[in-house]
């Protein structure tokens, strides 16, 4: 070996210890500069996705919620997560292993949302922030002081219909009694006692939550907003009652914490009941999905009559259905449902959710049930009507046994699929349990979990929907 090839050698041990300690080193920050080259997470919708979405020099990641933004931090995917500064406390960050790298220079107006041309509202809340006892509120929730809120008055009127586009302790979480909890929950609460109305409060994304607020669905919007020129084109902010920093977080290196599964489990099950979210949310998703492929069937009866009828019109309009339904996303079929279609009309968010899947599960019952009549010989109908037997007893007592037999293997798999898709019900602000699972998620910052617990659950329904309709046909094919 030369001395050429050993000096080669020792410089490359050299670059891969170095560039070993610099993947494990804790990330320094000193302004906004100092990001470029670096991998950027921020919130979908935010301010800083608008900020950072022009730099090129900084590999943007858009993310759904801070808990998928730790996520990524603590598995390298990226390297800096930017959100607000109050939305992750000292004590999480030590948790998880994470440090606040920089705070921003920026300072926000935060403040509520209500909807455009609802003076009355907006008048009666700049009216109770403009009160005594705000910033106590406040130094309570934000800085740990002593907690000075007076005893809420009851309330018996109207509720105020609230949503919250952030779940992060301490501006608004799920708390102990499945109550929101938190500095916006807080004043709020406390201004629709003011005004003689108990409050009433849901979790949504920001895009879903703006797009409720507008349409009417929900009277005042929360979640630490940024006071911003655009979006005061879209809606009507209050007066402000904190202002928020940004802040730029990191992994903390010089912190190894392990968490044992024993204490992740009674953190993501025991503390605050938070067990009682999945068993709401398993509960919710059962009712949505049996009742949608209850209507659905029934539904899918007269689209299959539709498609068998002599007149070529009703034939017509079966097949547009079918198509019309097939054609469109049933996310997107979900939200013109609650946000237009059944907007105004008082409808929960249950019951549209219901219809809606109801009439997506008609199309594809409709097709099955059409194709499994069809796949029977016409022999057979001309035999039972050659022993003197009526249409509809031929039907019923011949038809469609045989029906039942190669259409029920397909019906069960539509069935499957339906219970798959009632996931995105949390877009309408239902917590089915996808949604507990991300409630969860926002408290602990832990998906494994949740996710697993969910996934699990999802499995058995699943399951046991088979089983069921297994059996009948086994029963029908003794019968």
């Amino acid at each position: 070996m030369t001395r050429k090839s050993i000096t080669a050698g020792i410089i490359a041990l050299m670059a891969a210890f170095g560039c070993a300690n610099q993947k494990d080193s804790t990330i320094v920050l000193h302004s906004e500069e100092d990001l470029a080259g670096l991998r950027l997470a921020c919130p979908q919708g935010s301010y800083y996705e608008q900020h950072f979405s022009p730099r090129k020099d900084i590999e943007l990641f858009i993310i759904n919620s801070e808990a998928d933004g730790l996520q990524a931090l603590q598995q390298n995917k990226v390297d800096v997560l930017v959100t607000d500064e109050v939305a992750l406390s000292p004590e999480t960050l030590s948790r998880l292993g994470l440090k606040k790298a920089m705070r921003g220079e920026e300072s926000f107006d935060v403040a509520f949302a209500v909807r455009k041309g609802n003076t009355q509202l907006l008048e009666q809340l700049n009216a109770f922030l403009s009160g005594p006892g705000i910033q106590d509120i406040m130094a309570y929730w934000t800085e740990g002081a002593e907690d000075c809120r007076p005893e809420l008055p009851p309330a018996s009127g109207k509720p105020l219909h609230c949503i919250t586009a952030a779940c992060l302790e301490p501006i608004s979480f799920l708390g102990d009694k499945g109550l929101w909890q938190g500095m916006d929950p807080d004043l709020l609460r406390r201004f629709a006692a003011s005004v003689g109305r108990p409050m009433e409060m849901s979790f949504q994304d920001l895009g879903s939550a703006m797009l409720a607020l507008q349409t009417g669905q929900v009277d005042v919007l929360s979640g630490c907003l940024f006071v911003t020129e655009e979006r005061k084109k879209s809606v009507d902010f209050s007066i402000p009652y904190y202002h928020c920093h940004p802040g730029y977080f990191v992994v903390d290196h010089s912190v190894t914490r392990r968490v044992s599964f024993d204490e992740r489990l009674r953190m993501n099950l025991i503390t605050e009941s938070r067990w009682k979210l999945i068993v709401d949310g398993l509960w919710k998703t059962l009712q949505i999905t049996l009742f949608s492929i209850l209507l659905g069937t029934i539904l899918g009866a007269f689209v299959c009559a539709a498609k068998r009828s002599r007149r070529k019109w009703l034939r017509s309009l079966a097949g547009f259905y079918g198509g019309f339904i097939e054609g469109i996303p049933t996310l997107v079929l979900l939200l013109i449902m609650f946000y237009i279609v059944f907007a105004g009309t008082g409808l929960t968010a249950t019951v549209v959710a219901i219809v809606t899947f109801a009439c997506c599960f008609a199309a594809s019952s409709g097709s099955i049930f059409d194709s499994a009549i069809s796949s029977v010989p016409q022999g057979q109908t001309e035999a039972g009507l050659s022993l003197g037997f009526t249409p509809l007893r031929t039907f019923i007592g011949i038809v469609l046994p045989q029906a039942l037999q190669k259409g029920l293997p397909l019906y069960i798999g539509a069935c499957v699929s339906l219970l798959k898709e009632t996931s995105i019900v949390g877009y309408i602000a239902i917590q089915d349990l996808t949604r507990a699972s991300d409630l969860i998620r926002s408290r602990t910052f832990d998906a494994f979990i949740p996710l697993v617990l969910v996934t699990i659950l999802y499995f058995a329904i699943a399951w046991g929907i088979r089983l069921l309709l297994n059996l009948f046909l086994r029963k029908k094919q003794y019968d």
